[in-house]
C-alpha cells in the first residue's frame, strides 16, 4: 500500500510564478494519461447508459425543431428570439444533418462534451493539488474527475440536448488556462484563456459569471501583473461577445417565465449539486475539509482559492440579481459542479493526510487510505439511487413521448387541436407524427414561416370561422396553468368553443393535460 507522503519541500514564499512551486509528486503517482482517460471513459459509460431512454422535454423539442431548419432560417429566427442559443442551434443543425433526429443523436454532443469536461476536471484537479501541496496529487485529480462524473446532475445534462455540457467543458478549460497563464505568463496562454472565456459565453452568457470567480482568485493571489493581464483577456472576450450580449439583452422577454427565487431555490440548488438530500451533510463535510486544506495559503493560487469562488460566486450573483429582475434558474449555474468535485477531492486528500500524521496512522500507514476509501464507498452507495432516478423520464419536466403516444392511440381523421397557451405548441415538436394529422385551427403562420419558435395565431373571429364543422378537438394545456384564465382573445375564444362540446376524456401526462372534446 503506498504511503501518503508529504510533497518534496520547497519554498512556500509567494512567487509571481505559481508553476515555480510545483513540487515533484511523491508517493503514489499515476500516469498522466490515466488520470485523464479514466474519468473520460467513466463519463462515456455513465452518461451513455440509457442515453435515449428519457423522453425529450420541451427545451429539447425546441432544439430538434430549430436544428432542422436551414442556416438561413435559423439566422432569421435569432434576430427575433433565442439569440443566446444561436451558436448551439447552428452546431446542432450540422449534427442532425449527419446523425439524424433520434434522442441519442440529439444528446450525443452533450455526452461527448461532458466526458471531455470530466477529463479536464481531473487534469485541473491534479495541477491544483500540486500547487496546494496535497498528498498524491494525481490521485486527487483522478478522484475529482470521478466525483464530477458520479454527480447525478452531471449525468442529467450529459443526457440533455441543450448546451449545458458544452458550457461546463468551456468553463473548466478556461479555468485551467487561467492557472497556466497565471503561472507562465505567456501571451499565448492569456490569448487561449480569452478564447475559452468567449466560448463559455457563446455557450451561455450567464456562464460569464465565472469571470467574477477568476477575478477573486487572482485578487487573493496578490499579483498585479497577472490581474492586469487577466483583465485585458476578460475584456477582449466580452468585446467579442458584445453583439450576442446586446442581442440577448434585447430579447430578455424570453425569461418572462422565470420567477423570483426564494429560500426554497437555494435548498433545491444545494440538493441538485449534492445529488440528494441525504448526501448534503456528507458533501458539506468534505467541502469543509477541502477548505481546511488550504486555509494556510489563502494568498496563493491553490485548489481552494480557485474552486471556492467558482462554486459560490456565480450562484450568489445570479440569486442577488434576481431580487431586481428574476433570472436565476438552476441549470444556469450547472457549470459550477466541477468546483464541488474539486473541493470534495481536496477534502478527501486532507483527510488522508490528517490520518497519516496521527498516532494510529504512523503505526499503520494503510489507515490513511482507508478513511477516504470508506467515504467514497458511502458516497457510491448513496449515489446509486439518484443515478438511477435521473435517467427516468419522470426526472424531466415533460414526457413528450407519452403525450404523443396518447394522441396517436386516440386521434381520428378530421380531429382539430388547440394549444393553450400558444407556447404549448412545443408539445407537438418532440414527436410530431401524430400531431401532423390534427388541424391546428389557431395557427396563422408556422414557426418557420414566422421566424419564431411556436408560430403566430389567427384572430379570434377567424378561429371561430375555422371551427365550423369540427366534431372533435384536442385541447393541449400545461398542468400548472389549468385554472389560469387565458391572457389572449384567441385563448379565451378557444375555451368558449370547446365549452359547447362534451368532454370525452382527459389524460394527464406529467406536465401536459390532454382533453378530448366532441359534439
Amino acid at each position: 500500500m503506498p504511503s501518503v507522503a508529504e510533497p518534496a519541500s520547497h519554498k512556500a514564499t509567494e512567487s509571481a510564478d505559481p508553476d515555480a512551486r510545483l513540487p515533484r509528486e511523491a508517493g503514489w503517482r499515476l500516469p498522466g494519461w490515466l488520470v485523464v482517460a479514466v474519468p473520460v471513459a467513466a463519463a462515456l459509460v455513465v452518461g451513455g447508459y440509457r442515453l435515449g431512454t428519457p423522453s425529450l422535454w420541451r427545451d429539447e423539442a425546441y432544439t430538434l425543431e430549430v436544428a432542422q431548419r436551414s442556416f438561413g432560417q435559423i439566422f432569421r429566427l435569432l434576430l427575433h428570439v433565442d439569440a443566446v442559443h444561436g451558436p448551439y442551434y447552428l452546431g446542432m443543425h450540422v449534427v442532425v444533418s449527419i446523425l439524424g433526429t433520434s434522442e441519442v443523436a440529439l444528446r450525443l454532443p452533450s455526452l461527448i462534451a461532458t466526458s471531455l469536461a470530466a477529463g479536464a476536471v481531473a487534469s485541473l484537479g491534479w495541477r491544483l493539488a500540486r500547487l496546494s501541496d496535497l498528498p498524491a496529487p494525481s490521485v486527487t485529480g483522478l478522484v475529482a474527475g470521478l466525483l464530477y462524473v458520479a454527480a447525478p446532475q452531471t449525468t442529467y445534462y450529459a443526457q440533455d440536448a441543450r448546451p449545458y455540457g458544452l458550457v461546463t467543458l468551456f468553463a473548466v478549460a478556461a479555468t485551467y488556462l487561467l492557472i497556466v497563464a497565471a503561472g507562465r505568463g505567456g501571451a499565448w496562454w492569456w490569448a487561449g484563456y480569452a478564447v475559452a472565456i468567449a466560448l463559455t459565453g457563446i455557450a451561455s452568457l450567464f456562464a460569464l459569471l465565472i469571470l467574477a470567480a477568476h477575478g477573486v482568485t487572482l485578487l487573493l493571489a496578490r499579483g498585479r501583473d497577472r490581474l492586469l493581464r487577466w483583465l485585458v483577456a476578460a475584456v477582449a472576450a466580452v468585446v467579442v461577445l458584445s453583439p450576442l450580449i446586446v442581442l440577448g439583452y434585447g430579447q430578455d422577454r424570453t425569461l418572462s417565465w422565470v420567477t423570483r427565487p426564494g429560500v426554497g431555490a437555494v435548498t433545491t440548488m444545494v440538493t441538485l449539486f449534492a445529488g440528494s438530500r441525504a448526501l448534503v451533510p456528507l458533501l458539506a463535510a468534505l467541502v469543509l475539509c477541502g477548505i481546511a486544506s488550504g486555509l494556510g495559503r489563502l494568498r496563493e493560487i491553490t485548489l481552494v482559492t480557485v474552486a471556492l469562488p467558482w462554486l459560490v460566486l456565480p450562484p450568489l450573483i445570479l440569486l442577488a440579481a434576481s431580487a431586481v429582475k428574476p433570472v436565476y434558474v438552476e441549470r444556469y449555474v450547472v457549470f459550477c459542479q466541477p468546483a464541488l468535485a474539486l473541493l470534495c477531492a481536496a477534502g478527501l486528500a486532507w483527510l488522508a493526510r490528517l490520518v497519516a500524521v496521527s498516532r494510529a496512522g504512523r503505526r499503520s500507514p494503510a489507515l490513511a487510505w482507508a478513511a477516504p476509501v470508506v467515504v467514497l464507498a458511502v458516497l457510491a452507495a448513496l449515489l446509486a439511487g439518484p443515478q438511477r432516478a435521473v435517467r427516468l423520464t419522470s426526472a424531466r419536466p415533460d414526457n413528450l413521448r407519452g403525450v404523443s403516444a396518447v394522441v396517436a392511440a386516440n386521434e381520428r381523421p378530421g380531429d382539430a387541436v388547440f394549444y393553450l397557451p400558444s407556447e404549448a405548441r412545443v408539445v407537438s415538436m418532440g414527436y410530431p407524427a401524430p400531431f401532423r394529422r390534427l388541424r391546428d385551427l389557431a395557427l396563422k403562420k408556422s414557426p418557420v414561416a414566422s421566424d419564431s419558435l411556436t408560430g403566430t395565431q389567427v384572430w379570434a373571429p377567424v378561429l371561430a370561422k375555422r371551427f365550423a364543422g369540427v366534431h372533435r378537438v384536442w385541447l393541449v394545456q400545461w398542468a400548472g396553468q389549468l385554472p389560469v384564465r387565458p391572457s389572449t382573445k384567441v385563448g379565451r375564444e378557444e375555451l368558449v368553443l370547446v365549452r359547447g362540446m362534451h368532454l370525452v376524456h382527459r389524460w394527464t401526462v406529467q406536465s401536459v393535460v390532454l382533453s378530448l372534446y366532441a359534439t
